[in-house]
């Protein structure tokens, strides 16, 4: 069993495949194309945790067992966000982006990977204090039903909201932040008319398609964990389905600097990866 902290064996890596491969097609959860080092050291998690010595007899155990599959669907979830995370990300939105969203009668914005929602939440926030969230329809979505769910509630632990005050008002924030929220015994409960123009669906970034035409696309610090094939394949979706001159925001460590759709997009702001789709004449005349 400690094999795997020594490096991976070409065995481990037959063994790999053939976890994603019966992954993929028993449940139809493809994983195939995630960064191998990423998934690896989740797989090996559940293994440890489990009691079982392989990843063979991991596989063993998910064909047979849904609830194995569910616990390993849970590991391979990414769920790392908080309100207004990164903070100067947001506060590059409200100065670069929100202007040019003023003349827009109607305003779509997508949250690819919203986990359980506090970025989602956080946008609305802000485009109600930018007097735009009247106009804005928020499309949140996740491959994970269950932190749908939860994002559904608007409800988060009272001892993070700390934090979340200091990101709000670093970003920007407007007013006292627990205007928004309710406070209970150990959680706070966001105000309703905050969800009311925020869509919570199941999407999968690897397998499902464009469902929309967007004026803004968010995708923060997910793809740091697909291969460059897969990250090319999400890319293309996302471009498909921002409208012209629509904006699409990245993590920190994401960029379009090596990708084939750099030269679709223009930089807004290098330091917080958001960027603008190009027109075809922009493109012409940068050519």
């Amino acid at each position: 069993m400690e094999e795997h902290n020594q490096g991976c064996s070409e065995l481990e890596k037959l063994e790999m495949e053939l976890l994603l491969e019966g992954i993929y097609r028993y449940y139809g959860f493809d994983f195939r194309n995630y960064a191998f080092s990423s998934i690896r050291r989740r797989v090996w998690h559940r293994i440890q945790a489990e009691g079982l010595r392989t990843v063979t007899s991991l596989l063993d155990r998910i064909l047979h067992d849904p609830h194995m599959m569910e616990k390993l669907f849970s590991d391979f979830s990414i769920n790392v966000t908080e309100m207004f995370r990164d903070p100067s990300f947001f506060k590059a939105f409200r100065r670069q982006v929100v202007p040019q969203l003023r003349e827009l009668p109607l305003i779509r914005i997508w949250h690819a990977g919203c986990s359980t929602g506090e970025e989602a939440y956080s946008m609305a926030i802000l485009l109600h204090e930018e007097g735009l969230y009247h106009k804005t329809r928020i499309y949140a979505t996740d491959i994970n039903d269950r932190v749908l769910e939860k994002a559904k509630l608007g409800e988060f632990p009272i001892n993070r909201m700390q934090g979340y005050t200091s990101n709000y008002v670093k970003s920007g924030g407007h007013k006292s932040f627990s205007e928004y929220y309710q406070a209970h015994r150990d959680f706070v409960r966001f105000h309703p008319f905050l969800a009311e123009n925020i869509v919570f669906a199941q999407h999968n970034l690897v397998t499902d398609g464009s469902f929309n035409e967007f004026h803004v696309i968010i995708c923060r610090n997910v793809m740091i964990y697909f291969n460059r094939e897969l990250q090319e394949r999400v890319q293309e979706l996302f471009y498909e389905s921002l409208c012209s001159e629509g904006f699409l925001g990245l993590g920190s460590r994401e960029g379009l600097s090596f990708t084939r759709y750099a030269e679709y997009y223009e930089e807004v702001d290098s330091n917080e990866r958001i960027y603008r789709k190009m027109t075809y004449k922009s493109r012409q005349r940068r050519g």
